[in-house]
Formats: C-alpha cells, structure tokens, sequence
C-alpha cells in the first residue's frame, strides 16, 4: 500500500461524515453535513445528489491537502437502492415512514418466518425488505426493470465506480433477504424473483473498481473504491481487530446497537427487537436494538451539554423516571415514552433522559445473555457519565469506554488496511470506573417494576381487543 491516506466516508442517517486516516492510523482532517430528506409525492426521500456533490467536493479537498488514493463507505442500516444501468430509478426512500395500512396488510404476509431470517417484524422501513415490497406494490414496474438491488453503501460504491455489488453484513440486518443459519439468500427474494437483482459478492473492504476524480486546477486522478460495510458491524470489526474476542460491543449512534457473539441464537426473542446481525466474514451474531441516541435527544430536550453526577443523584432522589418508548423500535414496544414523577427541566430532565438509556441497556444487556466483558462505542459516551452508569449496574463485568466515538468509521479503515497486510490501529479503550451515585440500584429496581406493569396492562389490553374482534 502507498503512503497515501484513505476517505472514509461514514455516512448516518442525521450525520455524514467524512474522515481522511493516514496509513498511521491518524486522523488527518474531517468534514460533517447533514443529510437532506426531501417529500416527493407522498414519500420522504433522500436529495442524493446534494449529498453526492458534497461527497465529491470533501473528497476533492482530501485529495489535495493529504494525498489520498482509497476511498470506503460505512452506511447506517435500512436503506437500499433500485437502480437500472447507470441511473437510480427509485429516490431512496427514508426508512422512517410506514406503508399504508392496506398496503401494510398485502406486503405483510408475504414476510418470511422469524427462525429462518431471526429479522424481528418491525414498523417502518427498519427492515428494509419491507419497504422493497411496498416500492413494488406502489409501482410494480419497478422491480420488473431494475437490474440491480443495491445496499446502502454499495449504492454509494457504485456511484463513485460504476461497479454493482452485494455485501453479506449490510444484507443480513435485519432486512428479511438473509438467512443467518442457511448463509444465502431467504424465501422472500425468491419469491419474489430478485435473486437475478442481487449482484455478486464483495466482502466489505475489497477493492472493487476505482473513481476519476477531476481536481480545482483541471487534472485528474484515479482513486481505487472499496466495496461499503454496515456502520454498527463495522464496529465490532474494528474492536475484533484491536484484539477483543469475547466481549459484548454496545454500539450507540441514533441506535444503540448491542452485540454479544456468545449467545445462542434461539434465546433472540423477535418481540423485543432482538435478531442476528452478519458480521463481514457471514457469521451469525445475537443482537439487540433500541434508538437510544434518538430517544436520548427527544427525551432530554435535545440536550448538547455533559450531564453532571449531581443531577443525576436529584432525579434519582426525586424518584422521577423516564418510561419507554420515545421511538419505534426496541425490547420495549407498544407504549409512547412518557416521564413520571415530579415534573423536570434542564439538566434535570437529561439526567433522567441519560438513566433512561442506561436502564434501558442494563435490561438490553440481560435480555442478550451478556456476562463478558462490555466495550462502548459511539456517540453516547460524549454524554460522559452514561458509561460510567453502566458501569456501576454492571458491577460483575469490566466496562471499556473507547476514546474514539467513530468505531464505524475506523473499522471501515481496518477492513481497507487489511487487504495489504497492515493493521495500525492501536487499543486505546479504558476501563469505564463505576459511578457512585447512591440510590442507583433501588432506581433500576423500582423502573423495572414500573415495565412489568406496563407489560402486563399491554397484554390486558391485547386480550381485550382480542375479544372485541
């Protein structure tokens, strides 16, 4: 590999980023923006080009001021791409919205069984194969001239090389096309007839074409495109390539994706959004899921400033709580999110938008089997004491707290500086101390009793619709 630096281009549903890493491992510059989601007709779709303009112009700088020669894409989860040729017949459409109730019903039944795809049946377009089916329902032609169903990243792959791939990560999120156990394709694409749109695959990191870039003086220059990854699965490459083995990844973001390789797949339970994620090399791994970084933000305000231990003891001492669940989504559905106990502002109401998340990990944490050690990654620990929190609830394991929030990112790195033999990255995690905050576990006591009893008031209610029907 030259001593050129790599563009990763670590592309969220709320935030795209840009980072140029040198063959070091240092991060030499980034750039940030925001995604456009636009209403076309009468969906939200994404303004691809805006954001592939931006792309072009931040990789343009790249090139200039640090010489770089690769570029690679780690992509939030969710969305695909129809594309026909060189032109994307369909605009991307955002995973957050939910098919007409008519249409619902149709598409529905056509989803295959949980042990075969362990893909949670979830609301919106969270699995994605769901909003295929409904992209075919509205326009039926579609998915009769498309000739390629594209991921996420490998949309992007594609627009900067020209060259259409698949990649078993980003396939096997929850999207309902993947059967973990069986390693291929699930009885939905061929029923449908799309396994001729599902081209040849790449793993992620692989080298698959290249992109001319012209520059601001007029020249141009070749950079090699590397087949995209998944963003939370690029975590859990990175920390493997750091020397964690067996150990659960709490990946936070707009999700709070947690991973845990140790635990057997038949103890998932797809009514509390728990599945099997692929990791790049097609092995199964038991998950589970909330939108902790979203409901973090609604919760709290919007909170942007670090929460103290002082507020957080207030909330506890106040015995104020906040209840699920503040997005779809998650081990706790069926109930809009809601504070109870006196009313709170401020900081006040972060800190108990932060225990919120906490508890909700804590129980996540129990439901996936995790006893092993415990590494954090991603936005989340910028709040600066939710590791800390954790830790302190989970007394009997060791919790690391990474120094890099951009896990996705790096790891998109790592699977590019693997296909050269080269591995620069270096463990800078540290042992997350727990928090002394008093009260803290008669809290989590008293907020799991709370859930209990919302559990069974939804099944009351369920019971009783189930009568009236």
């Amino acid at each position: 590999m030259s001593q050129s630096a790599i563009a990763i281009f670590d592309l969220g549903k709320t935030n795209s980023k840009l980072f140029v890493i040198s063959r070091e491992g240092t991060v030499l510059s980034e750039a940030r923006t925001n995604p456009v989601w636009r209403d076309e007709d009468d969906v939200r779709v994404l303004d691809d080009e805006t954001l592939f303009n931006w792309m072009r112009r931040s990789l343009v700088h790249a090139v200039t001021m640090h010489g770089v020669d690769r570029i690679m894409f780690s992509g939030h989860g969710c969305t695909f791409a129809l594309v026909r040729g060189d032109h994307l017949l369909h605009p991307i459409l955002d995973y957050e919205q939910e098919p007409p109730a008519a249409v619902a019903d149709r598409i529905d039944r056509l989803i295959p069984g949980y042990s075969e795809t362990f893909s949670p049946r979830l609301p919106l377009g969270f699995n994605f194969g769901r909003h295929i089916l409904w992209l075919a329902d509205r326009s039926p032609q579609l998915l009769d001239i498309c000739d390629a169903i594209l991921c996420y990243p490998q949309f992007w792959s594609w627009k900067f090389s020209g060259h259409k791939v698949s990649e078993v990560s980003y396939l096997g999120c929850h999207s309902h096309l993947w059967a973990p156990v069986a390693d291929d394709f699930s009885t939905l694409v061929d029923s449908q007839g799309w396994r001729s749109k599902m081209r040849e695959f790449a793993r992620a990191g692989e080298e698959i074409g290249q992109c001319d870039l012209e520059l601001a003086d007029g020249t141009s220059v070749a950079l090699a495109v590397h087949n995209g990854v998944h963003d939370s699965n690029s975590a859990l490459y990175y920390y493997r390539s750091l020397g964690f083995s067996d150990f659960t990844l709490v990946s936070t973001g707009t999700w709070v994706v947690i991973f845990n390789p140790s635990s057997p797949l038949d103890t998932l339970d797809r009514e509390r959004d728990m599945l099997a994620n692929v990791t790049v090399d097609h092995n199964p791994v038991a998950t589970i899921r909330f939108m902790g970084g979203r409901e973090y933000d609604v919760a709290s305000g919007d909170w942007k400033q670090a929460v103290s231990a002082e507020a957080v003891l207030a909330v506890i001492e106040k015995k104020a709580f906040a209840l699920p669940s503040f997005a779809a989504g998650g081990p706790m559905p069926g109930r809009e999110g809601r504070f109870i106990g006196p009313q709170l502002q401020g900081e006040e109401r972060a800190a108990a938008a932060l225990l919120y998340v906490a508890l909700m990990t804590d129980l996540s944490l129990d439901l996936i089997g995790s006893v092993n050690p415990i590494v954090i990654d991603g936005g989340l620990v910028k709040t600066g004491l939710y590791a800390a929190v954790l830790a302190a609830l989970r007394l009997s394991q060791t919790v690391y707290s990474s120094s890099n929030a951009e896990g996705s990112a790096f790891g998109a790195a790592a699977l590019v500086f693997e296909q050269f033999g080269e591995s620069p990255f270096k463990n800078e995690c540290t042992v997350s101390r727990p928090a002394e905050i008093p009260g803290l576990e008669a809290y989590r006591d008293l907020w799991r009793a709370e859930l209990d009893r919302l559990a069974g008031n939804i099944v009351k209610e369920k019971q009783l619709l189930e009568r009236q029907a």
